[in-house]
């Protein structure tokens, strides 16, 4: 293996996913490499949610090869790719709102991997302040930015290599959007893995290195994100409302 192919985390070869007899994934190839941000793009209902959930084994019946880290996940059960080192962060957050923060984070708690950042609830503090402002507060008490921050340091409990990131600007306030930005960033400096579904250009410019975007469930243009930053037509095509 050549060091550039030991860099990739993920791998995806020709994934097909269906919901019922519905085909809405075609042949979707990409990969992710450590200490890369990978945007996914597209329009509403262009697959990018999707493709998320049929990586990390939520779709009953898949097509392809998916790998993490040179594993093949490509039939392996949620829990199992969990353990594997693959952490999801669904759009809908899904935090217990009963527990408290620590609560949360210790319901994420993971044992350390080897050459997996190693996390802990005072290193994820650091990375979300407003966070360790409120360690006792119920998740049912917070705002849905402070619930967003929470989602994330509760996967990152579990140590993995790989984060996927299903649309972390939606919804929230424009300094929880910053914030995002600096922690997806610092993750980044720090050698994690990040593939990004997103529809908000600009937020996926600021932390993303090449983009792939999805239309209808194919992947129709995939560069280095500057790249795609610039090309207006590729934007009006795939983008635009």
């Amino acid at each position: 293996m050549n060091a550039l192919s030991s860099d990739v985390v993920l791998r995806v070869e020709a994934l097909n996913a269906y919901y019922g007899r519905a085909q809405v994934l075609f042949d979707v190839n990409l990969e992710v490499r450590r200490g890369e941000v990978v945007a996914l793009m597209g329009r509403n209902g262009a697959g990018k949610s999707t493709t998320m959930k049929a990586l990390m084994g939520l779709l009953a019946r898949t097509h392809g090869k998916v790998s993490l880290r040179g594993n093949d996940i490509s039939h392996a059960q949620p829990h199992q790719i969990a353990r594997l080192g693959m952490g999801y962060v669904p759009e809908d957050r899904r935090i217990f709102t009963d527990l408290t923060v620590l609560e949360n984070l210790d319901v994420g708690r993971q044992p350390a991997r080897a050459d997996a950042l190693c996390w802990t609830p005072e290193k994820l503090f650091a990375l979300f302040p407003n966070l360790g402002g409120m360690p006792a507060r119920p998740g049912g008490q917070m705002s849905g930015g402070e619930q967003q921050m929470l989602t994330v340091a509760r996967t990152l409990m579990g140590n993995p290599y790989l984060l996927l990131l299903d649309e972390p600007s939606e919804g929230v306030a424009p300094v929880i959007v910053e914030q995002m930005v600096d922690m997806i960033v610092q993750l980044k400096r720090a050698g994690m893995a990040i593939l990004l579904s997103e529809q908000n250009l600009q937020f996926a410019g600021l932390v993303s290195d090449r983009a792939y975007v999805l239309e209808n469930g194919h992947v129709r243009y995939q560069a280095a994100m500057q790249n795609l930053a610039a090309d207006a037509a590729i934007q009006r095509a795939y983008l635009s409302l």
